[in-house]
């Protein structure tokens, strides 16, 4: 054995020791990265990234600044500013910017050099500005951009699940229609539902809250919750109320809401309809095929804490149909609200005798497709 060979052991465990520091390296950058993606941890293996590509760019562009202009630097810089905290965006934008030393220097060597000109210089720095401007607003608003959208996404998702309405049985058919403004993710409309324990009533609210799309989304979502929770904890004629007194509990300097309050009894069919300050529903009554309207009498939402609400009454029977909407839907520029809720009852006939089921979104495309307002339309029908 030659005096200065390891023996077989020693050289084995070498090797072994080596597998297992490779495994744990490799462990903590994976965990670092998925805990980097979901928004936990420290930036450090994204700021090790970017500050890896800001040398190896300015070595590419001393050596072929025909391919890797100076420019190039704008890429670590602009993906920098999309993933990066401000304090670690500060660190990479000072190693871009000795970079941009390092390459003047070594391009500016020479008699046909012309180092960095100034418009690079401003190209980048104008870039990083840009990308530091908006790593400050996320750190104010406190959300990554990796999970900003997630988190947008799953917002939405829970409005439409509390906007789901529940099975309401054997003859009976219900469907909800709601198009924000804009087309954008989130709307001032929403409906929440419940049936009762014993599952004989249905108690349905369709709100408008004041403003449209994504200004009116966040009033929305936060009342959509509370809503949710009062309704069925509490007597039908105190839901109102208490949905009021939470509005006026907010301060919004728009605080006010629309709303209205149906409570169905699915054995019976008979109903009471209540409003606060909400336009009236249509009923379809199938014995005549004549519509009429359903008006109750209420203050809106969030105005003063001693408003009342008043109810009215009537009766679905087999082929009636109930229509709730908000004002969105049929509110139209120079013209009166009347002819509005003409217009969309006349577009309800075409489905008089072939069904409703389906018909929410149709309905909505027919009435107000290109209406920059929120809109909302609840059907229910006794088949």
């Amino acid at each position: 054995m030659r005096g200065d060979a390891l023996p077989r052991p020693v050289h084995d465990g070498i090797r072994a020791q080596i597998r297992r520091s490779a495994r744990r390296a490799w462990t903590m950058v994976r965990r670092s990265s998925v805990e980097y993606f979901r928004g936990n941890g420290s930036d450090w293996l994204a700021l090790t990234i970017q500050t890896t590509m800001v040398p190896t760019l300015a070595w590419a562009t001393s050596v072929a600044p025909a391919w890797v202009p100076p420019t190039a630097l704008v890429f670590p810089v602009i993906i920098g500013g999309l993933m990066l905290r401000p304090a670690s965006l500060l660190v990479l934008y000072a190693g871009a910017a000795t970079a941009l030393i390092v390459e003047d220097a070594v391009l500016g060597t020479g008699p046909h050099s012309r180092g960095v000109s100034p418009g690079t210089v401003l190209v980048v720095g104008g870039v990083a500005f840009g990308g530091l401007m908006l790593a400050q607003f996320r750190r104010r608003v406190g959300v990554p951009w990796r999970r900003g959208g997630t988190m947008l996404f799953d917002l939405r998702e829970r409005i439409r699940v509390q906007s789901r309405l529940p099975e309401l049985g054997a003859g009976w058919h219900a469907e909800i229609g709601l198009r924000p403004a804009g087309g954008q993710l989130f709307s001032g409309d929403f409906v929440v539902a419940t049936r009762s324990g014993d599952g004989r009533v249905l108690e349905a609210v369709l709100a408008d809250v004041s403003g449209k799309g994504m200004d009116a989304g966040s009033r929305a979502l936060l009342l959509s919750g509370a809503f949710g929770g009062l309704l069925g904890s509490l007597p039908p004629h105190q839901f109102l109320s208490a949905a009021n007194g939470y509005l006026l509990r907010q301060n919004w300097e728009e605080g006010f809401a629309t709303s209205a309050h149906l409570v169905l009894d699915l054995e019976s069919g008979d109903y009471e309809l209540l409003s606060a300050g909400h336009l009236p529903a249509m009923q379809l009554i199938a014995g005549t095929g004549r519509w009429e309207e359903k008006a109750a009498d209420g203050m809106p939402l969030g105005i003063a804490a001693d408003a009342e609400f008043h109810g009215v009454k009537g009766t679905l029977r087999t082929g009636d149909v109930l229509l709730l909407f908000t004002d969105g839907l049929v509110e139209l520029p120079g013209r009166e609200l009347g002819d509005g809720i003409d217009r969309l009852i006349g577009e309800a006939d075409r489905y008089v005798a072939h069904g409703f089921r389906g018909a929410a979104y149709p309905l909505i495309e027919a009435v107000a497709k290109d209406t920059n307002d929120d809109r909302a339309l609840l059907i229910i029908c006794r088949e």
